[in-house]
């Protein structure tokens, strides 16, 4: 089912807990976790891994690595990452394998990065120590930004660095501009100096600019580092009394249209270049107590279908990338669904509950990060309420189904927003789906909020469907949306939707997946990073980049 570009399908599978490229050491509240990338283990040949530099196999499996902790093992409180390599912590992305990747994959291997990196920061994450054993760069120290606190070994060599501007005429493609102004504080004048320095800056001067926190020698290196994660373990209260849950791996069933997963369908249309996603609601309650909750591990209806949309877009983004429009369907019972998010709510005290909610919320913003049209379709039958609704909120449009009884309805609830307070499922931006929606209207918010269950004549008159038709036009009316949907250029899609979803102020998550993405974009298409004489395309070879010297 994969579709023809220049990289073979890509696969999500891992080997847990014998990860190629991780090790992961486990003592009590403590962890530590090294990269170890083996430099003939790439995703696809044609390029080694060497000096510690990653690519989107090495991704992969630190995304599952830090999955593992999350729900395998709530004790852990706080991860040292380091390196297994002497004197090298990580060169970064590796080059070789951009400079030969297809425009489409550079900017889906960004994102995954960059979504796996955010997740880190996120409250119910453990705490994170990056301990730089030796030189790091590039991507290497955007994974080092991602963490809380950043040590530098200071052996008089080792240093941190962003060299891909100078080197390769491209941008820090893991929210590194971000995170040099935003998280660490670092002044601008000396985050540019820092950006256009190849070497980057060694102990001293990184300490005194902020890019550390601090530096030891190499013979207290091992002794300070114990010292002070033990220091953040007692800092968050001591090791945590609790036991995880099996996460298992999972995987869909290919079928003549697409994939199935148990409560998840994709349905390829390939000449209409669409992609029908179809949600089946929890067919029982939901359990009755934290401990039946755990009991149930990961196989619990509000686990499963976000695993399982979550690998669905990873699928869309890597191996179907003509797939233009997404058609996102739910079936169901809507009463169920709100039964599940009231659960969740009201066992906030429960680890696993409180890692649920983060889990739904990280593959929500994966939805709003899709470089693709989605139309939300409230058919008959559907269960677009509580969580699942944010679905219609997050899609491009939504056409609701008018049937003759008003029987069709939505139903929303806490998950979709607490008033003043937010809500549970914040965007990027820091807005629900619905202040997103309603920029500067809380009054629309509020009505919205209190109508619930909603008709489709009522959801169209307060602006949370785009159309509702009856039986007479709905068919035709969608048919033609997406046929011209489809039919316009998708680079200008691309931009028109990812401007058009966030509105309001800027955030640090926002800036990433907003500016920075767009930016990239467009610079890794440019012929001064990947013309026959661009920097990425010349990196190790003895020519020097012919730039193009015109500012646009």
């Amino acid at each position: 089912m994969a579709d023809v570009t220049h990289e073979p399908t890509v696969s999500f599978a891992t080997k847990p807990y014998d990860w190629t490229h991780w090790l992961l050491e486990l003592d009590g509240a403590r962890a530590t976790l090294k990269m170890n990338i083996q430099e003939d283990g790439g995703l696809r040949p044609g390029y080694e891994l060497k000096l510690n530099s990653y690519d989107m196999g090495v991704d992969i499996e630190l995304y599952d690595v830090l999955q593992h902790l999350r729900f395998e093992h709530p004790e852990v409180s706080v991860v040292t990452v380091t390196s297994a390599i002497d004197r090298v912590f990580c060169s970064g992305a590796n080059i070789y394998m951009l400079a030969s990747s297809s425009h489409p994959f550079k900017v889906n291997f960004c994102k995954f990065t960059n979504e796996t990196r955010c997740s880190m920061e996120e409250p119910e994450s453990p705490h994170f120590i990056a301990a730089l054993n030796g030189a790091c760069a590039g991507g290497g120290y955007e994974l080092a930004m991602a963490c809380d606190e950043i040590y530098l070994v200071d052996d008089g060599s080792s240093a941190v660095s962003l060299p891909e501007v100078p080197l390769l005429g491209v941008l820090p493609g893991t929210g590194g501009l971000t995170r040099l102004t935003d998280k660490r504080r670092v002044r601008r004048d000396l985050a540019d100096v820092f950006c256009t320095k190849a070497e980057g800056f060694r102990a001293k001067p990184a300490k005194s600019g902020r890019f550390i926190d601090d530096a030891f020698p190499r013979s207290k290196w091992e002794a300070s580092i114990d010292r002070l994660s033990m220091a953040a373990v007692e800092k968050l209260g001591g090791a945590r009394q609790a036991s995880g849950i099996s996460w298992t791996p999972m995987a869909p069933t290919q079928t003549e249209t697409g994939l199935d997963w148990e409560h998840l369908s994709l349905a390829f249309a390939a000449e209409q270049r669409t992609a029908t996603l179809t949600i089946k609601g929890p067919q029982s309650a939901p359990p009755t107590s934290g401990a039946e909750f755990q009991a149930m591990g990961a196989s619990a209806w509000c686990i499963a279908v976000f695993r399982e949309l979550e690998q669905a877009i990873f699928e869309l983004r890597f191996n179907h990338a003509t797939v233009g429009m997404i058609l996102i369907k739910t079936q169901g019972d809507s009463e169920k669904v709100l039964e599940w998010d009231a659960f969740l709510a009201n066992n906030q005290d429960h680890w696993l509950a409180r890692q649920t909610v983060s889990f739904q919320r990280r593959t929500l913003q994966r939805v709003d990060n899709m470089s693709r049209s989605m139309f939300a379709l409230i058919e008959e039958g559907h269960c677009f309420a509580g969580v699942l609704f944010e679905l219609t909120v997050a899609a491009d449009r939504s056409y609701m189904f008018m049937d003759d009884d008003d029987e069709n309805q939505v139903h929303l609830g806490p998950a979709n927003g607490n008033g003043d307070k937010g809500g549970p499922f914040p965007m990027a931006n820091g807005l629900t789906r619905l202040e997103n929606r309603f920029y500067g209207e809380p009054e629309s918010v509020a009505n919205a909020l209190q109508a619930s269950p909603i008709g489709a004549e009522d959801a169209e008159g307060l602006g949370l469907v785009t159309l509702s038709l009856d039986d007479i036009d709905y068919e035709d009316e969608v048919r033609i949306a997406i046929e011209e949907r489809v039919s316009l250029s998708p680079d200008a899609l691309t931009g028109m939707e990812q401007n058009l979803r966030f509105t309001g102020a800027e955030g640090m998550d926002n800036r990433i997946f907003g500016r920075l993405t767009a930016w990239q974009n467009w610079i890794f298409q440019r012929p001064n990073a990947v013309g026959d004489s661009g920097a990425l395309t010349l990196y190790g070879q003895p020519e020097r980049p012919d730039f193009d010297f015109r500012r646009t």
